[in-house]
């Protein structure tokens, strides 16, 4: 999917005013979307890790945080890019775009919390979580409510047809892409768990 989306994507037709840089969009939206979802589940499976003590739940929220570092760090990197072509700038500090940075960093936090925080660490980066759970709807509809240089939620569903079928192949990509790395990530915790416990057993 990958490897067609280029050519969907050279195929549609510029934007009127950005020309092509705004071509960026169909990989910078589908890398942001997926960096919210990726606080949402990481923010639903601590919680359910804090009621249940469930293990698989805290893998889940683990890797569902390393996830919303990675697919943010891409959406911050690519966002800038197409803002300095399209406005004239790299970064401004409106409300999306700040709230947006302290997401990835409350998830870069969780995963500093992980590796360093001793006993204890995994329900202290479980609460840690869900704030950046709390901050996706806020990064959603910001846009709705405050003045800023990004168009409004109600753009994408206006897409024409030309533009809305790279978008949306290309959202499905990501998507799968999180749900693979995701399942991945949790199995690989998995399987070192098994090993761990091998070592165990030999002592």
């Amino acid at each position: 999917m990958f490897a067609v989306s280029p050519l969907l994507i050279a195929q549609a037709p510029f934007e009127s005013t950005m020309g092509l840089v705004q071509k960026i969009s169909y990989y910078h939206m589908p890398a942001a979307w997926m960096f919210l979802v990726a606080a949402i589940v990481c923010g639903v499976a601590s919680i359910r890790f804090l009621f249940t003590g469930s293990i698989r739940h805290d893998r889940v929220a683990w890797g569902a945080a390393e996830l919303v570092v990675l697919f943010g760090a891409l959406a911050l990197v690519t966002g800038p890019l197409w803002a300095r072509k399209a406005w004239g700038v790299w970064w401004v500090w409106d409300v999306r775009l700040t709230s947006s940075l302290m997401g990835w960093m409350v998830a870069v936090a969780y995963l500093l919390v992980r590796k360093y925080g001793g006993p204890g660490s995994d329900k202290l980066a479980a609460g840690l979580s869900l704030f950046g759970m709390a901050n996706v709807p806020f990064i959603y509809i910001s846009v709705n409510y405050w003045r800023t240089i990004h168009p409004k939620t109600t753009v994408i569903p206006k897409l024409p047809l030309e533009m809305g079928v790279p978008f949306w192949f290309c959202t499905a990509t990501f998507l799968l892409l999180f749900v693979l790395l995701l399942r991945m990530r949790v199995r690989l915790e998995e399987q070192r768990a098994r090993l761990d416990a091998l070592y165990l057993a030999l002592d």
